[in-house]
Parts: structure tokens; C-alpha cells; sequence
């Protein structure tokens, strides 16, 4: 017959040491699902927006950096810094963070579209703002907190305020980098000599009739898809337009002011004027003297 098995009885001390075990387990499963890279969706009107984060290389060296991902439904659009003839830019205010220094806002290369108003410069389906950090204390978590406005527009448009928060942990890892790095790659690169396309020459006709801005570029070879964008920070600036096709990597473009008073809020203005082609894009900044 074999012999009979009873339950182990537990000393106190044993008993006090499991307890201990199963905490801890449970505290480190607890900690690694507070880490996270992104926050929950927030849904507003035809959209829904979050902060993601995640370590790219910027510079040859590791960066936490965040992005605010605004997704829209079908048809919707949202405006660049410069929303061109009609809309409103959207506006990041990061008051209440922790641990942040600066939060730099990039924008990704937009695109022209037309609604009622004339032309509008900005985006369609999906758009990820990448966001530069500059922590108080380096290697320490920050704590977000954002407060972002933005219009849509379809058929009538709609202004949108939505709060949005995230932690980040210095040791996040990766992240949502890959979604982050593939806009950074779409955000202009600063112009200089040599690198295409470049501004080739700027000419201010603002005492003609209409006044004007006419500005010449230069596009590489085989370039598609060629357009130029200008933000005035400021003061507003009408949407360009191709006086004419891309003839031989060159291509002029015009900025017709409806006013002169509107003309003459540009001077002593800098402004960034910025190339965009299929092939590459760059940011130029001018001083209409």
C-alpha cells in the first residue's frame, strides 16, 4: 500500500517569506505596466489624438523624445503653422509639466488643399507632431502634460481642445521611435549651400500692384511633387502659387498680397520659407528688408 502524503505545514517565517515572494511579483508586474510609451486615445469630434514617446537617434546620439498623433477620419483635414487662406495653426501649451525644460514642436512637410476660403496648407489622415525634449534633470521620468488645440475641417470646420498626459521613463527604450522617426523624416531640413532644393533668390515687390513676394528654386533632378510653403510666425502670408512647371531643377513661385497694408505687415519680417519635393525638403530662413 503506498503511503500516504499530508500538506506540508509552514513555519511563520516561511509563510512570511511567500507573501513577501507574491508581493513582489506583483509589484514588478505593476511597474512594467505603468511603463508605457503612449497615452490612451482621447476621441474628439472626427478625430482622436495621443501622445506617444520613444528613443530615436537624433544627432548620433539616443534622445527621448514624444510625438502628439492626431488621427482623422475620412475627408477631415488639420492645419500646418501657416494654415494658409483659412483655418487656425494648431497650439501646444505644456504648461504643468514636470521635469521639462523645453518641448520644441516640429512640423512635418504639409500640403496644399482647396476649400471654401481659397487654399488651405496642412494635413489629411494622419499627421505625428515629433517633439523635442529638454529635461531640468537629465535621467530623471517626465511628466507631461498637454494642452493642444487644433481645427478640422470637411465640409464646415470645427475647432477641437483636448488634454492629453503621459509619463516617460528615462529607460523606455524604443518605443513608438519607428512611428516618431518616420515623421522626423518628413520634418524640413535646415537649407544651406549645395543642398537640394534651394532657395536661389528672393524678390520683394511690395510697393507694385498687387504687391508680391517672387521667389526662385532650385529642385534636383528628376524632383516630383514640387510646392513651397512660407510661415510668417506672426503675420499672415497668402499661400503661393507656381508661375508656371519645373523647368530644368527651376521653378518660381508667387505670394500675391490682397492688400498693401497686408504687404506691409511682412517688412523686417524673417520668414522660413520651406521647398518640398518628393526628393527631399528644406526650411530657408529670409528677411524681407
Amino acid at each position: 500500500m503506498a503511503p500516504a502524503f499530508f500538506p506540508r505545514r509552514f513555519t511563520p517565517a516561511a509563510l512570511s517569506f511567500i507573501a513577501g515572494a507574491i508581493l513582489g511579483i506583483a509589484a514588478g508586474e505593476a511597474a512594467l505596466a505603468a511603463v508605457t510609451s503612449s497615452s490612451p486615445w482621447v476621441v474628439s469630434n472626427s478625430s482622436k489624438v495621443r501622445l506617444v514617446s520613444g528613443t530615436v537617434e537624433l544627432d548620433d546620439t539616443p534622445a527621448l523624445v514624444a510625438g502628439v498623433q492626431l488621427r482623422m477620419d475620412p475627408g477631415w483635414k488639420t492645419y500646418w503653422k501657416n494654415p494658409g487662406d483659412s483655418g487656425v495653426p494648431p497650439s501646444f501649451d505644456w504648461t504643468g509639466s514636470k521635469n521639462l525644460k523645453q518641448a520644441e514642436v516640429l512640423y512635418p512637410v504639409p500640403h496644399s488643399f482647396a476649400d471654401a476660403s481659397g487654399t488651405a496648407i496642412g494635413y489629411d489622415d494622419e499627421v505625428v507632431f515629433p517633439v523635442k525634449l529638454t529635461p531640468e534633470r537629465e535621467g530623471e521620468p517626465i511628466e507631461l502634460k498637454l494642452a493642444f488645440s487644433y481645427g478640422l475641417c470637411k465640409n464646415l470646420c470645427v475647432p477641437n481642445d483636448v488634454s492629453l498626459e503621459l509619463a516617460l521613463s528615462p529607460d523606455i527604450g524604443t518605443g513608438d521611435a519607428a512611428l516618431i522617426g518616420s515623421f522626423f523624416a518628413r520634418v524640413p531640413k535646415p537649407g544651406k549651400e549645395g543642398l537640394l532644393p534651394q532657395v536661389s533668390g528672393v524678390e520683394a515687390k511690395l510697393a507694385a500692384d498687387p504687391p508680391e513676394l517672387l521667389v526662385d528654386a532650385a529642385f534636383p533632378p528628376g524632383a516630383t511633387s514640387t510646392g513651397l510653403f512660407i510661415d510668417g510666425g506672426d503675420v499672415f502670408i497668402p499661400a503661393s502659387k507656381p508661375l508656371g512647371p519645373l523647368d530644368g531643377g527651376k521653378q518660381r513661385f508667387a505670394i500675391v498680397f490682397a492688400t498693401p497694408a497686408e504687404a506691409s505687415a511682412v517688412k523686417g519680417k524673417s520668414l522660413a520659407l520651406t521647398l518640398v519635393s518628393h526628393q527631399g525638403s528644406t526650411e530657408t530662413i529670409w528677411k524681407v528688408e
